[in-house]
């Protein structure tokens, strides 16, 4: 089935959610995507360095999953995972775009079948605030992914050119940092009371806490320059509970299901809650992010859900409770979770869920055991004081292009444990009993090491071989001037 039929297709599916059976219409969908946010960042999942009060309560209300995976520890793959339900090695997002490193061909292929794509013909308004990343030239741009709307940077906020886009052309140029949480908010409550009387699906990709790191001035705390990566998830809690609040005023909570992610794992200055490794890297602490689902009516409060999902499953389980057919001729690697979501004793779906680094499958997950059949990808190293205070980032900020506090963690801040067996092929690790992956016990298990070797080589067979483009990141990190929606402009020299 080509993307045309499966839209024309879609228009006459029936529906199947009690909402709409209750209302005449499908639920309103609401997905907040932050960025490198670790899975030790909320006060809900141990967070010691600030407190998380409207998250916990969006947990508490709710459901929040402990065992919840992005397919990649990078930024671009899991987010076309999340709006695929397909592993990057099926929707050819394995590698990040980024203009400032001329890595432009990068983005969704258009045959790709978005969330929005898929819930359009049910009648939803959509749109897309904050960050995209998905492809920053005419063809890969979100309004040509089903979404009505776009306001947001393109790619991460350490990219050269830092500017704001409004659906295609440059709204702002350059951007203040600090008002992208507040503003992000404005922008997806607007959206809401504009759409009140229709179904609308709101994705909103939060830049925060990925760096450079900015608070408002209402949380930055200047007296203690050390805590900015605080100053940060207290303002991203308090606007998620402003957009709450906003839904609640709206008479529009019995009506939307509003799910809270990260798309891998943190950078310096977050915390991984315990796990090994962090952003960038296949361990845990690369992968495992919290995941909190609410729906007052639909889903009990106050559950832990423990078995494992991923980004994969957003997909088909928003397809299916709005009645919308999931696309034909194509593999969604992700299932239906809205049972582990609603229902005590709920089973996961998958029998196991794989991890990938870069364009290759790395590790599969099944139960308690995951096995790093090649050798883990460690991320970014640990640096000791002296080193971490002598180190530049080409990405840091400027005060002119990239518009930010200039006290950003250093890599001395490492958010997640980071000894352990040293890395190799086919470790064996016991999740439950050992979730920091501290020791390898392929050699007590190797019945368990056989069993997910297969499933790994099954899923292995079907990613073909990708290669990186000549010249990606060829020539290091350029300086680019933005007020265009182009990529070739250097500053000019006085």
């Amino acid at each position: 089935m080509n993307r045309r039929t499966f839209l024309q297709t879609a228009l006459h599916a029936p529906l199947l959610s009690l909402a709409a059976q209750r209302q005449g219409r499908p639920p309103n969908f609401v997905v907040v995507y932050a960025d490198d946010l670790g899975y030790g960042d909320l006060s809900c999942y141990g967070a010691a360095a600030h407190q998380t009060p409207r998250l916990d309560r969006m947990a508490q209300e709710g459901v929040r999953f402990t065992d919840f995976y992005a397919p990649t520890p990078y930024c671009a793959p899991s987010r076309a995972s999340l709006l695929t339900g397909r592993y990057p090695f099926r929707n050819g997002m394995v590698f990040n775009p980024a203009p400032d490193a001329g890595i432009n061909d990068v983005g969704l292929r258009a045959s790709e079948i978005t969330i929005a794509e898929a819930l359009k013909p049910r009648g939803y308004a959509t749109t897309c605030i904050g960050k995209w990343h998905l492809g920053h030239l005419p063809q890969f741009l979100p309004r040509t992914q089903g979404f009505d709307e776009y306001y947001g940077i393109l790619y991460s906020n350490d990219m050269r050119p830092v500017q704001l886009v409004e659906n295609e052309r440059v709204a702002k140029y350059p951007v203040i940092q600090a008002d992208l949480t507040r503003e992000y908010t404005d922008r997806a409550i607007g959206f809401i009371e504009r759409n009140r009387s229709r179904p609308f699906f709101l994705y909103l990709a939060h830049a925060m806490p990925h760096k450079p790191l900015a608070a408002s001035e209402r949380f930055y705390s200047y007296e203690t320059p050390d805590d900015l990566y605080s100053d940060v998830i207290r303002e991203l809690d308090y606007e998620c509970g402003r957009l709450l609040d906003s839904i609640a005023k709206l008479g529009l909570e019995d009506d939307t299901l509003v799910i809270f992610a990260s798309d891998n794992g943190p950078y310096f200055g977050g915390s991984t809650g315990g796990l090994r490794g962090m952003k960038a890297s296949s361990w845990e602490g690369g992968i495992r992010v919290p995941m909190i689902a609410r729906w007052p009516g639909r889903i009990p409060a106050g559950r832990v859900c423990r078995e494992m999902a991923g980004v994969i499953d957003v997909f088909p389980t928003l397809c299916g409770l709005a009645g919308a057919p999931l696309p034909a001729g194509r593999e969604i690697d992700g299932r239906d979770i809205f049972p582990l979501m609603s229902r005590e004793g709920a089973k996961t779906p998958h029998e196991a869920l794989f991890s990938m680094s870069g364009p290759n499958l790395v590790a599969v997950r099944s139960g308690k055991w995951k096995l790093a059949v090649r050798r883990p990808a460690g991320g970014p190293q640990r640096l000791d004081p002296e080193a971490a205070a002598k180190w530049v980032d080409p990405r840091g900020p400027d005060g002119v292009t990239l518009i930010a506090p200039f006290e950003q963690p250093r890599p001395d801040r490492y958010p997640g444990v980071h000894g352990g067996a040293a890395p190799k092929e086919m470790m064996l690790f016991d999740l439950e009993a050992d979730p920091a992956e501290q020791q390898d016990v392929s050699g007590l298990h190797p019945e368990v090491v056989a069993r997910l070797k297969k499933l790994f080589d099954d899923m292995d067979a079907q990613a073909p071989r990708i290669e990186r483009s000549e010249g990606h990141g060829a020539g290091g990190i350029r300086r680019l001037q933005g007020g265009e929606l182009r990529y070739d402009r250097m500053p000019a020299r006085p």
